[in-house]
C-alpha cells in the first residue's frame, strides 16, 4: 500500500446511519422497559444499528484480533520483561492458556493472533496469521522506528485483516496488542497527537519502578527530540515512534470502519492506535467503542481527545484485548434488547402515563 491508495481508501469512508439510529431509538421507546432503563446498553444498541446500517442487527461472530510485534526501544531499559517474552506470550495465546483466551471463551469470541513484528520466528499454525513486516522495530531513541514504507506495509496488514474478517462474517471486532515495550512508542505517538507533554501520557506499563519511569520518560523525549514527527502526518508518525502492532491495529480499525463492522477498541495501546486512525479519518470516531478505562496514565487522555466515555472501569492494565472481550459481551447485551424485548403491545403490558 501506498499514500495514494490509503486516501483512497478512507475517502470512502462513510459516518454512521443517523437516521437509522433515530429509528432504533423509537423501537426501543416501544418495548416494555421504562424509555431509557437500560441505560447505555441502549446506546450500544443504537450505534451498532447506525454503524451497520440495520435496524435488526446480529451478533453471531465476535473476533478479538491480537497484533504483537517487538520494539528496538527496549534496548534503553524502559520494560520490566525482556524482549523474548513477546513470542513467548503468542505462543501462548496459540495456546489458549492467556487472559485473552480465557476472557474471550467467556464471552463467546474467537481470537486471531496476527505476528506483524515480532523477532523470532513462529512456526505457522492454526490461529495464528504471520504476516510479518520485519524483525521488530529500530531503536526510536537512535532514529526513525521504522521507514514510511513500513508504516504503510503494516498499516496495510491490519486493513487485509479486517477483509478476511468481513469474508468470515465477523459481526463485532475487538482489538488487542501484544508487543514488549509498546507502552512506550504508543505515550510518544499520544503526545504527539494529542499535543500533551510527554510526562502526562506516559505510565508504568508493565509495572516499571520509580527509576524506569522516569527514564522512560526521557527516552521518549530524546526520541522525539531525534526525529521530529509531523503531528500532521499520522503515517510519519508512526513510521519515526510508532510500532507495527500499533500502526496494524490502525489499519484493522480503518478496514472494520469500511465494512461496517463495529470496532471495540481496548486498552492504551489499541487507543493510541485507533487516535491514528482518526487522526488519518476524523469519521472513524463515530464508529468506535471505548472498551474500558486502564490504569495506564496516558488512557484517560486519549479517550478524552476521542470524545469516547468506556464502558468499563475496571482498573485493568493487561492488554492482549481483554476489555474489548468483555466490552463486547455488553455490546451484545444491547443488540439482543432490541431484537428480543418485546413491545408494549405484544407484551399486553399497559404503556406509562405521559
Amino acid at each position: 500500500m501506498n499514500d495514494e491508495k490509503l486516501a483512497e481508501l478512507i475517502a470512502t469512508l462513510t459516518p454512521p446511519d443517523r437516521k437509522l439510529c433515530a429509528k432504533a431509538r423509537e423501537l426501543l421507546d416501544k418495548m416494555a422497559i421504562p424509555r431509557g432503563s437500560l441505560g447505555r446498553l441502549e446506546e450500544c444498541a443504537q450505534r451498532v444499528v447506525a454503524i451497520t446500517g440495520s435496524l435488526t442487527p446480529e451478533i453471531k461472530k465476535k473476533t478479538v484480533v491480537v497484533f504483537a510485534g517487538d520494539h528496538g526501544v527496549v534496548e534503553e531499559g524502559v520494560s520490566a520483561f525482556p524482549q523474548d517474552v513477546t513470542a513467548q506470550m503468542v505462543a501462548n495465546f496459540i495456546k489458549g492458556g492467556a487472559g485473552i483466551n480465557v476472557l474471550s471463551r467467556h464471552v463467546g469470541a474467537e481470537v486471531l493472533v496476527v505476528d506483524v513484528g515480532v523477532v523470532a520466528d513462529i512456526k505457522p499454525q492454526p490461529g495464528l496469521l504471520i504476516k510479518k513486516v520485519a524483525r521488530g522495530t529500530q531503536n526510536m531513541a537512535k532514529g526513525p522506528a521504522m521507514s514510511r514504507g513500513e508504516a504503510l506495509h503494516a498499516l496495510s496488514v491490519g486493513i487485509e485483516v479486517a477483509h478476511r474478517l468481513k469474508s468470515e462474517k465477523t459481526d463485532l471486532l475487538g482489538t488487542g496488542d501484544m508487543g514488549i515495550g509498546n507502552t512506550t512508542p504508543s505515550s510518544a505517538i499520544a503526545s504527539v497527537l494529542t499535543g500533551k507533554k510527554v510526562e502526562e501520557v506516559t505510565g508504568r506499563g508493565t509495572g516499571i519502578s520509580d527509576q524506569m519511569l522516569d527514564r522512560k520518560i526521557q527516552v521518549i523525549k530524546k526520541s522525539l527530540q531525534l526525529n521530529q514527527p509531523n503531528p500532521l502526518d499520522p503515517v510519519e508518525v508512526l513510521a519515526k515512534v510508532g510500532g507495527f502492532e500499533i500502526a496494524a491495529i490502525a489499519g484493522v480499525i480503518i478496514g472494520a470502519v469500511f465494512h461496517k463492522i463495529p470496532v471495540v477498541i481496548d486498552g492504551f495501546i489499541s487507543t493510541a492506535a485507533a487516535v491514528v486512525a482518526v487522526s488519518l479519518a476524523p469519521v472513524i470516531r463515530e464508529h468506535l467503542f471505548a472498551a474500558h478505562k486502564s490504569q495506564e496514565r496516558g488512557h484517560a487522555v486519549l479517550l478524552e481527545w476521542l470524545t469516547q466515555r468506556p464502558l468499563l472501569d475496571l482498573s485493568m492494565r493487561l492488554g492482549e484485548g481483554t476489555g474489548a472481550a468483555l466490552a463486547m459481551s455488553l455490546i451484545e447485551s444491547g443488540v439482543k434488547v432490541l431484537r428480543e424485548v418485546l413491545t408494549f403491545d405484544d407484551a399486553k403490558v399497559r404503556k406509562p402515563i405521559h
